[in-house]
Order: C-alpha cells, then structure tokens, then sequence
C-alpha cells in the first residue's frame, strides 16, 4: 500500500526539524559538516521516523535494526535524530564536538547511545554491515541492517569489497543508502575521480538498485519499501540529492562540505527552513 499523504507531510515536516537542528549545532560548535548532513536528512528521517525498529530506552536492543553512518562526517543529522528519537535529551545537541562531550566530530559508539558503528575513516561501513547482517542471519535474527555512504566515500576500494560479499552472501536486509550530492571535500566527484556508471556498478556487483530522488521524501519511502520486500539480494538505493539542500547559500556549494555557518548565516538559515520541524 502506498504511504499516505499525512505520513510523507510528517516525514518532511521530522527532515526539516532535522534540518534545523544541524545549522544550529554546527554554529554552536563552530565547525562540522553541514553540507552532507543536510543533502541526507531525508533519507535520514524516513529511516528514524518511520522505518527502524528501535528502542530508545534499551539501545543494546539484541532484535533492533541496525544504521551505520558510514560517512561519519555527517553525524550532525545522525546525532539530531536520535535526540529526536529519544535517546538523549535535546541539550545535549549543542554540546557537539565539545571536550567531553558524548557528541564527538564523528561518531563514537562508546560515548553515544544508540550508534552502532564508530566511523570515520571512509569505506569501513558497508563491510561492517555485511558482518552484522551476516551475524544476524547465523543467529536466526530478523533486524535489517542500513548503510549510509557518501558518493565521494565510494571511492575507497574497501565500499566494493564489501559490495562484492554481501552479494556473494545473498544478505537481501542489508540495505545501502548512498548520498549522491554530486561534490566532496575537493570537489565535483567527476574531477575527483568519476563514479559513473554509477547505476550500473552496483547492478555488476550483483544489488538489486534503485535510482531515486533523494531529497524526494515520497520516493524515498517506496524505495526502502522495496527494499524491504526485495528476496535473495541486497539492495543499494542511490539517492540524488543536493548538498545543503534547504539552505540556498550552502546547495551546491563544496565549500560547506565543512564550515560552520555565522550568527548571520544560521539566522538567515533558520529563516529559511522556517523551524518548520518545531526543533528550535
């Protein structure tokens, strides 16, 4: 069954929240990586609003699903939903990248309730996955398992290892998410070191692969819907997004891969997300 009107409308509304919270944690520290945290909130947010089964107040939960922020530069809008979530109050939000703080520049799974993965280090988090989603079938376990990768992440050879082994394994809950806003750090990833045919690799690699509008929440939803339904292999969503998607000075631009916006700049941003989300 299609989702409905009222569920894509809360989704986006749970996005924008997100969304908010990102510029407003980024200028509370002072620096972090805005950019590709705001091109996967949606993603993001139908994953922890609708789709995985979690339980905020038993994180080590044996039967929940797994999420692994393989791009772990963009924590922000990982540690943003699980305050949602519940797994910690909104105060602690603001305390990102401080000494001391559970909210480290990239995740660290003994410090923050309800990580699954410490990241950092790009083209790590598939292959964990493949692990997990493996450990869970050899334990007769039912929890699926999602991945988040950056596009410039898929360059790292050790993402097409772990391709090549969860198709060889046939493991048909894991699922991979990638962000595809097109830049990194130094760049257009076509100048960098070109991904295309992007599509096509993952078909090769044997994933079944769905080719989406990322920042499209409607789509979103039906292609992890898919995923879920989709028997004997895993399934890779490639999701076209823009990077600072919702503040029009950060879209497109490589050179909020990491900044942190200014009083003006968040003011300015905030003006245009409208705290739609109520996340102020």
């Amino acid at each position: 069954m299609p989702a409905s009107m009222e569920l894509i409308a809360e989704l986006e509304r749970k996005a924008n929240g997100l969304r908010c919270d990102v510029v407003k944690m980024c200028y509370h520290a002072g620096s972090g990586h805005p950019g590709g945290s705001l091109s996967a909130a949606d993603m993001v947010a139908a994953l922890y609003f609708h789709f995985l089964r979690l339980d905020p107040g038993n994180p080590k939960w044996e039967d929940r699903d797994r999420f692994i922020m393989s791009k772990g530069h963009a924590c922000p809008v990982l540690y943003a939903a699980l305050c949602r979530r519940g797994f910690f109050p909104e105060e602690v939000l603001w305390t990102l990248r401080r000494f001391g703080s559970p909210l480290q520049g990239h995740p660290d799974m003994k410090s923050t309730p309800g990580l699954d993965m410490t990241s950092g280090s790009l083209g790590n988090g598939l292959s964990i996955g493949v692990g997990m989603a493996l450990g869970g079938r050899i334990a007769g376990k039912d929890f699926r398992v999602y991945v988040m990768l950056g596009d410039g992440e898929l360059q790292e050879g050790l993402v097409w290892e772990g391709a090549m082994a969860a198709s060889h394994f046939r493991l048909d809950r894991l699922t991979a998410l990638v962000d595809y806003n097109k830049l990194q750090i130094d760049g257009e990833n076509r100048e960098v070191m070109n991904l295309e045919p992007l599509v096509g690799k993952w078909q090769q690699f044997g994933w079944h692969t769905i080719e989406i509008d990322g920042n499209d929440m409607a789509q979103v939803v039906r292609a992890i819907e898919e995923a879920q339904r989709t028997g004997g292999r895993p399934t890779c969503i490639i999701g076209h997004t823009i990077k600072g998607k919702g503040v029009s000075y950060m879209e497109g631009a490589a050179e909020w891969h990491g900044r942190a916006p200014t009083q003006e700049e968040l003011e300015r941003a905030l003006a245009e997300l409208g705290e739609k989300g109520g996340n102020a």
